[in-house]
């Protein structure tokens, strides 16, 4: 059965919703800053699969303003925007990349890139401090941040590799009806 283009429009809104509520209770929880955002980009998956990458870059703009808007941690609402949100989209892309070792390392260098402009927007807009709080605990704790962002990143990447493959095997099959 072709789908409407209202049909379409209808899953987005709901998904994009969920997403920005989402991260709304992440920064309320105030655990959330990382998760949230990467449990947001998940809900990608299935206008990614079903109505493919144009539909979820749409979906992906949308949250990214209104997270922008609405969602009262800037660090949460940036890492959507820049690291996360439309990670899905580009892992399509960059699955078609091969050596693997090609792929993980263009992957890592765009995840590594994506969170220095996430501090370095923050540098901007709240000055200085950003620096100060990063640098609090020395060089080593930072280096040893970022290496735990990476391992949280594969993770990331490993779950959404096992939503996607679940949707595909049994949610797809299930909510078939709905689009």
């Amino acid at each position: 059965m072709r789908k409407t283009e209202s049909q379409k429009i209808a899953l987005c809104g709901v998904l994009g919703a969920l997403s920005v509520v989402l991260m709304l209770v992440g920064a309320a929880l105030q655990v959330g800053t990382y998760a949230a955002p990467m449990f947001a980009a998940f809900l990608l998956v299935p206008v990614l699969e079903e109505y493919g990458p144009r539909y979820a870059l749409l979906l992906y703009a949308t949250v990214s303003i209104l997270a922008v808007l609405l969602v009262p941690e800037t660090e949460l609402a940036l890492f959507y925007v820049l690291v996360v949100g439309y990670y899905p989209v580009l892992r399509r892309a960059l699955r078609k990349l091969k050596p693997a070792a090609l792929r993980w390392a263009l992957t890592f260098l765009i995840f590594n890139g994506a969170t220095v402009a996430v501090y370095l927007v923050l540098a901007a807009v709240f000055g200085p401090v950003i620096w100060q709080e990063l640098m609090a605990d020395g060089m080593p704790v930072l280096v040893l941040l970022l290496a735990t962002g990476n391992l949280a990143f594969f993770l990331c990447d490993r779950a959404l590799a096992a939503i996607t493959r679940y949707y595909h095997l049994v949610l797809r099959k299930r909510l078939k009806h709905f689009f």
